[in-house]
């Protein structure tokens, strides 16, 4: 899902609460915004409670659009696009980028930043009737922009060491708003609820009668079945895919792409990974999708308390040692509950 953040949708929060098991209240409030459709559900004994914690837990998402909005000029990352440095970061979107440099150097370059001239150059040569692939001379120009070694960090500031950098959090921003989401929710003492901002989910706990949140994998044919499905419990899961966004018919150009190659990866369709954060889920699934299959299954392999679902040009499903199917794909219902 690419992120820009072009408007805050402040519309009203849908909300309904159900009793249940234990003289509980399942409490799901949801609206659009970053996007996609982002709702929340938590089970609590205290219906108000609940309530008010997804209410604030929502205005934190808001406060939280507006600082990683790219496309109003009066913040920090826009600024940063048009003018290479930002000396007083705002201490979030500064806690992002750091991450974000540091799943660089995890992924050995698979997870980047940086490429937002190459996403910019396929918008602008392959928009439109007159779309053609862009020239090599401007390919060169881009790559020549690309890099996470040519970002600085120093103190509060952030600065760009080459002039026409630009740099894109659609890989991670949305999880990190998913976390600081669930932070919201903790500190009203709720500790079972699931998060699902179109497809980044976050669980806690356990939903009604103690039962696991139950996660269906996204399909990247949009045939209306599912992958997988998978049990969450104090984890979180996000999906990668190629099918979002295509800047091109042939879809050769689509809103991921390789740092150290300058295309979009061909060699999968979806990838979905569980992770003990959001924000990690995030930043993971994207390093995956740039690998190749086997590459990217071995990567998740070596990360503690991470597991993958790959699925690759060809259908095929590549899965991590721990990923644990919970049933049969056709036995379940789209998205969370």
């Amino acid at each position: 899902m690419e992120l820009g953040f072009e408007r805050v949708d402040l519309s009203p929060v849908a909300s309904e609460a159900v009793p249940v098991a234990g003289k509980a209240y399942k409490v799901t409030s949801g609206r659009p915004a970053m996007g996609t459709f982002v709702s929340v559900s938590a089970v609590h004994r205290s219906r108000d409670r609940a309530e008010e914690a997804i209410g604030q837990a929502f205005q934190e998402m808001d406060r939280l659009i507006r600082v990683f909005n790219r496309y109003d000029a009066s913040t920090a990352v826009s600024q940063l696009n048009r003018e290479g440095q930002v000396d007083d970061t705002p201490p979030e979107l500064f806690q992002v980028v750091t991450r974000a440099l540091y799943y660089n150097q995890l992924s050995q370059g698979a997870f980047d930043i940086s490429v937002q001239p190459l996403v910019d150059l396929f918008r602008e040569c392959l928009d439109g009737e007159a779309a053609s692939e862009p020239a090599p001379e401007r390919m060169r120009e881009a790559m020549r922009l690309v890099g996470s070694e040519k970002i600085e960090l120093s103190r509060r500031a952030i600065r760009f060491r080459e002039d026409g950098m630009g740099i894109t959090l659609d890989g991670i921003a949305k999880g990190y708003i998913v976390d600081r989401v669930a932070d919201v929710l903790a500190r009203h003492k709720l500790s079972d609820y699931l998060i699902n901002a179109g497809g980044d989910i976050r669980t806690a706990g356990t939903k009604e009668e103690g039962d696991p949140w139950t996660v269906a994998v996204q399909d990247p044919a949009k045939r209306g079945d599912f992958p997988d499905v998978i049990h969450v419990r104090d984890a979180a899961v996000a999906t990668s895919g190629s099918y979002e966004i295509y800047f091109d018919h042939e879809r050769s150009f689509h809103h991921i792409v390789n740092a150290r190659s300058g295309r979009s990866p061909q060699s999968n369709t979806s990838v979905s990974v569980v992770a003990p954060t959001s924000m990690a889920a995030d930043a993971l699934a994207t390093s995956v999708f740039v690998m190749d299959p086997p590459e990217g299954v071995r990567y998740i392999d070596s990360l503690p308390g991470c597991e993958c679902l790959v699925i690759d040009k060809h259908a095929h499903q590549l899965k991590s040692k721990g990923w644990r199917s919970a049933a049969q794909p056709h036995q379940e219902k789209a998205g969370s509950e």
